[in-house]
């Protein structure tokens, strides 16, 4: 490859500015001259007689693109136009990054129109339109089995799309034509020859994202009620189509207290209700079930994961230059929303402190008071409410802007999951660590020692656990664990779902509605330990 360096050129539309790569001096290289074997002149590239060949190697390889954008950096092969369609003035790594934009299952359906209207909206380059597509199959587990612990009641995604549902079904979020509670999974059947992708639950609501981007939900008739509101009063026990969302092309959806939020396949973030006070940049009343687009610096930024709490809203954004970055918006009560103080923002506004952390987002969890990230070199941050020593510091000091939380200097995390005053990170080995409120037993720190502890008087089942402490309990099961969900609700008591590798589903924590999928004899209420769910999620 010709490596000659120099000044860097402009690479505006390919340039993946991760890390800083040296550039070179673009050579010409004349359509006219081939050489296949190796003797080739100096800034010629020796596949050039055959590109094809390495276009399907990139495209084969799937290469990240960072990689592709290094390539081109490098070799001017890689710079050049292919003269392949059906761009003939693409790159090769341009087009290996077209290539395997055309397996994610969000882009096969668009249009060309909307494919090209994507590209622009991502920064002019298919290799940003492909980190787009990737970063958000990472953070949400999207076309991949997945567990969501709601309140009071439980969903679980195959990954083939099949939804089984479990737990509090008083408003009939559980899908099944009826209110009764159910202690074991069971299929939602109405779904049948519908791929669900996506999950959502909220109090006494569940929603659902299917492959082509349609949104069904059942349970209580309202997007924007809060715990106990008025709104809702109406009941849906099968999951029913959405119709003010039948023209977006949803992908995510999240469930805050007073308000839902959606994430369309663009990057485009809608929300219903809360409002009525211009909170989310918009002026709506509670019971309104029109998606109304998130204004402001979002509007020309694609978004890859949104998350909701009580009364705020974060957002995951891939930067046109190829990095990733935190929005939040709504209420700042307590610093949750991480701009140093604890103002209410109308609209989006960065999370700065990332930068000065030079630690790029990969996951973002909004738990009801306190919020976490996860990091692309595996830090984790959070910040907002630090009650029961929910975010993992050692106290239960608020923080109003991100901090690291340096008891997992030595763990590479991959995923977290907030809720109710509770913290949870699963590391790129599998290990679970938890922190924060201890109630429900929803830790899953109470191993045999600690029960044996408390027997003896000498523990509290319910302690609360103000840094992070490794889940031997959930070790023991020999699986990687993959996912971890728990509850996000003020008013209902926490349980915890993990998921394995393999598909294999363990629960722990409240259990008195069924929402552990494991029936509970002699008035228990609770499990402390994890135990396997009868379902196989692979």
């Amino acid at each position: 490859m010709d490596a000659t360096t120099s000044e860097a050129p402009s690479l505006q539309c390919h340039n993946i500015a991760d890390q800083p790569f040296t550039a070179v001096v673009v050579q010409s290289i004349e359509r006219n001259q081939r050489h296949c074997f190796g003797e080739s002149i100096p800034g010629e590239f020796p596949l050039a007689a055959n590109p094809s060949i390495v276009l399907h190697v990139l495209t084969a390889c799937n290469l990240d693109p960072q990689d592709l954008a290094k390539l081109e950096a490098t070799c001017s092969f890689f710079r050049q136009p292919a003269n392949f369609s059906p761009d003939f003035t693409l790159s090769i790594s341009e087009l290996a990054a077209l290539d395997m934009c055309h397996k994610r299952a969000i882009f096969k359906p668009m249009t060309p129109e909307e494919r090209q209207d994507l590209k622009e909206r991502c920064g002019c380059s298919w290799k940003l339109v492909l980190r787009f597509l990737l970063a958000g199959e990472t953070c949400c587990r999207r076309e991949k089995s997945q567990a969501i612990a709601g309140p009071g009641h439980s969903i679980a995604v195959t990954s083939n799309g099949v939804v089984y549902s479990f737990g509090n079904n008083s408003s009939g979020q559980l899908g099944r034509s009826s209110t009764e509670e159910e202690w074991r999974p069971r299929q939602i059947r109405s779904l049948q020859g519908i791929r669900i992708i996506q999950a959502a639950t909220g109090p006494g609501r569940t929603m659902l994202i299917s492959d082509a981007g349609q949104v069904y939900a059942c349970g209580k008739d309202s997007f924007g009620e809060a715990e106990y509101g008025v709104q809702g009063s109406k009941m849906v026990t099968t999951p029913q189509l959405v119709a003010s969302l039948k023209n977006i092309f949803v992908v995510q959806a999240a469930i805050g207290n007073f308000f839902t939020a959606v994430l369309s396949r663009e990057g485009m973030v809608y929300t219903f209700s809360w409002g009525n006070k211009g909170k989310l940049g918009h002026s709506t009343e509670p019971n309104d079930v029109e998606p109304r687009p998130l204004l402001g610096a979002l509007e020309n930024i694609p978004v890859v994961q949104i998350a909701a709490g009580y009364c705020y809203l974060l957002a995951l954004a891939c930067q046109p230059i190829g990095i990733r970055s935190v929005y939040s918006v709504g209420c700042g009560l307590g610093g949750k929303l991480g701009h140093g103080s604890r103002t209410d923002e109308k609209y989006p506004r960065l999370i700065e402190q990332f930068q000065t952390l030079n630690l790029q987002p990969v996951v973002v969890a909004a738990g009801a008071w306190h919020a976490a990230v996860v990091g692309q070199d595996g830090r984790v941050c959070t910040w907002g409410w630090g009650r029961y020593g929910c975010l993992g510091h050692g106290n239960e000091e608020c923080e109003s802007v991100p901090k690291v939380v340096e008891a997992l200097n030595k763990v590479k995390a991959v995923h977290v999951a907030t809720g109710d005053y509770t913290t949870f990170v699963v590391s790129e080995d599998g290990d679970v660590y938890s922190f924060g409120c201890g109630e429900s037993a929803s830790l899953g720190h109470n191993t045999a020692a600690a029960a044996a502890a408390i027997a003896d008087g000498q523990g509290n089942r319910h302690a609360n656990v103000l840094s992070p402490e490794l889940v031997t309990s959930l070790k023991e099961v020999n699986e990687r664990v993959v996912q971890i969900s728990l509850t996000n609700s003020l008013y209902w008591n926490a349980h915890t779902l993990a998921l394995t590798e393999s598909g294999k589903l363990y629960a722990f924590g409240a259990g008195d509605k069924g929402q552990l999928g494991i029936e509970l004899f002699n008035n228990q209420t609770e499990r402390g330990n994890p135990e396997r769910v009868d379902i196989d999620l692979s």
